[in-house]
């Protein structure tokens, strides 16, 4: 069993141990719902019940024979259980077993997912609250911009977490579905009421309709909705990455004490849990393109999504979790640099004013076209002659022809850029 990533909660899903678990937990709830249509006897229903057990190193050894891992596990059963054993798979297919208790463990893991996105969620609305009235400078194409609130990063990415948790739980909801109903789903030897018993004991909803299988959208979706996750993760991941980056160090991630950056570089500390989530969310997508690919099947079934989803489902869901542990790791321990914000928001001599200099003209009476020109003149000197922004300004009769000092003090202000960011925290925070 490969470890996954480190998290037993989420192994333990994935396990040997717990997926024949869930099989069994399939088997016996068909078992039960027989038994109160009266097809099974009391008396056997009772026998299966109390004997009914497996062991994981005796059903690989079954299997080595039989190259059937549902009989191996339904002969380690049965020797177990006995002659009652008869009843057990009773008018099933190995599908009917294997897509109930996948839906049982994308459930599971899932719900573990889920924990650690609400875990997320109030670390970023934390950092988003501290770092509300902090002004830093806002960048497009990676060239500053305009002032911003730094919270406001946060605030974004609660947001968007907080979408990705409606869509998760949505798509736990689409997956956690069961079928028996026989080899080709035409209920041909089991009766409907006994898959919709099941499915209630199981905490399941029925599939209204199917073939052998459960219909493969529903999983793509459940995948698709992780690797979607994990773009949101990336996208933080990739903005520290840029922050971190020496000619900007807004940020830091957490160095520990003993931690080493380089095998050869003492003075390095790089940004490296965020370059692996980055590398991580690149497989996510990979396997949700595969359980796309799993939809179109032969005919009633065939089983080339199965060989896949052994390996997808288990992986994406691990992967995802662990990047949400590590991503809250993340935000925990990262290191803020006011004063560097501070340095990087007056880089530009001033330029990131332009737009409000270029409105105020507009106000007072300059055409659009001619106020642009008029700003652009003086904001490519700023760039080449790394002389004040607004002292160039000053100087320009035509444009301070339409100002005040008045208003050159209210245009050279960061006021603005704070004036509505209590209106999209309220927003965001419903608060």
């Amino acid at each position: 069993m490969i470890k996954r990533y480190n998290y037993p909660e989420m192994e333990q899903v994935w396990c040997d141990q717990n997926k024949y678990q869930c099989w069994l937990a399939v088997e016996l709830a068909v078992c039960s719902a027989l038994n109160k249509k009266g097809i099974i006897p009391d008396g056997d229903i009772e026998i299966i019940e109390k004997r009914a057990t497996f062991n994981v190193d005796r059903i690989l050894e079954i299997e080595q024979t039989a190259k059937h891992d549902v009989i191996a596990f339904l002969s380690n059963v049965a020797e177990n259980v006995g002659e009652s054993s008869r009843w057990i798979h009773y008018g099933m297919t190995s599908s009917d077993v294997l897509d109930t208790a996948t839906a049982l463990q994308c459930k599971q893991a899932g719900v573990l997912i889920l924990k650690s996105i609400s875990k997320l969620l109030d670390i970023l609305k934390k950092r988003a609250l501290e770092y509300k009235d902090i002004i830093s400078i806002g960048r497009s194409h990676g060239i500053h911009a305009e002032p911003t609130s730094f919270g406001l990063k946060f605030l974004l990415w609660f947001d968007e977490m907080t979408r990705n948790e409606e869509r998760l739980t949505q798509s736990i909801h689409r997956i956690s579905v069961g079928k028996v109903s026989g080899a080709v789903g035409n209920f041909a030897h089991i009766h409907p009421e006994i898959e919709e018993i099941t499915c209630q004991i199981l905490g399941l909803q029925v599939a209204k309709i199917s073939t052998q299988i459960v219909q493969r959208d529903v999983h793509a979706e459940y995948l698709q909705t992780i690797a979607l996750i994990g773009t949101t993760l990336e996208k933080i991941a990739l903005e520290i990455r840029h922050l971190q980056r020496t000619e900007v160090r807004e940020v830091d991630e957490g160095f520990s004490i003993g931690q080493k950056g380089s095998s050869a570089m003492p003075h390095k500390k790089n940004p490296i849990t965020c370059e692996q989530i980055c590398g991580l969310s690149r497989l996510l997508r990979s396997n949700c393109s595969a359980s796309i690919e799993n939809n179109a099947l032969w005919h009633e079934r065939d089983i080339s999504h199965s060989s896949v989803e052994r390996i997808i489902l288990p992986d994406s869901t691990s992967l995802l979790y662990y990047m949400l542990n590590k991503m809250c790791d993340v935000i925990t321990n990262l290191k803020v640099y006011p004063n560097n914000i501070k340095k990087n928001l007056d880089l530009t001599n001033g330029l990131i004013f332009s737009q409000i200099l270029l409105l105020k003209l507009a106000e007072k009476g300059c055409t659009r076209d001619e106020a642009y020109v008029l700003v652009q003149e003086q904001a490519m000197k700023c760039w080449e002659s790394n002389v004040s922004f607004r002292s160039l300004i000053e100087a320009d009769t035509k444009i301070m022809s339409y100002l005040s000092s008045i208003d050159i003090d209210d245009i050279f202000s960061l006021e603005r850029y704070r004036k509505n960011i209590d209106y999209i925290y309220k927003r965001v925070l419903n608060d």
